[in-house]
């Protein structure tokens, strides 16, 4: 059996890291370092406590769990996706999964000359609105670049799902599910949308979307 350490090194370019120094030998006669950590900083496993009331805390978890079959995926172009990643990570604290997608639709509405940059999609059904909510257009970056990173971190700050124009939706949330759901809504409402371009329709009031937030 071959063991792979995947842990990271903690520092202060960590999430949920503040590692500073208290004491040195000039001052005190010794050195000294304060570390804070937030407990999801890092390299961790997360206990069914923390999501469901009751459950089993990490000392009542079996070692089995963590044994299992897996898959190594090398990264070694150089225009790589995991700081889209990082970037929405930094900003959004409630977030623990991505999904980054090339989905058709979503891509085929990203290139639309007049949509609203600022909200991609009308509210055309209340799943859309609790699942998805505003959708703002990160305009376009080639990939591999740095700069996409920081649109997607100034827009992440106000919104867990955005569509990278000519590329595809960015959504993050609480949980791998919760993403994964947000992201199919998000592709059958812009496959909707384009079916209905053309088409006089109703969407939802700003009152009908405000009563669904939070649900």
């Amino acid at each position: 059996m071959k063991i792979i350490d995947l842990s990271l090194p903690v520092g202060n370019e960590m999430r949920g890291v503040d590692v500073r120094t208290a004491k040195t030998i000039a001052n005190e006669g010794w050195n000294a370092t304060t570390l804070e950590l937030y407990s999801h900083c890092g390299t961790h496993m997360d206990a069914p406590v923390h999501f469901v009331d009751g459950a089993a805390t990490i000392d009542e978890q079996d070692l089995s769990v963590c044994v299992g079959q897996f898959g190594i995926w090398r990264q070694t172009q150089q225009g790589s996706v995991l700081f889209l990643h990082h970037s929405v990570y930094r900003v959004r604290d409630d977030s623990h999964s991505i999904v980054h997608l090339h989905s058709t639709h979503s891509v085929a509405v990203s290139v639309i000359a007049d949509i609203d940059p600022t909200d991609v999609l009308p509210a055309i059904t209340a799943y859309y609105v609790m699942r998805v909510g505003r959708l703002p257009l990160v305009p376009y970056f080639a990939p591999g670049d740095i700069e996409l990173a920081a649109a997607v971190e100034a827009m992440a700050k106000e919104s867990h799902s955005l569509l990278l124009a000519n590329h595809g939706p960015v959504v993050a949330g609480k949980s791998l599910d919760a993403a994964v759901y947000a992201t199919e809504e998000l592709e059958e409402t812009a496959k909707l949308y384009l079916m209905l371009r053309n088409l006089p329709i109703k969407v939802l009031t700003d009152d009908q979307c405000e009563a669904l937030q939070g649900r």
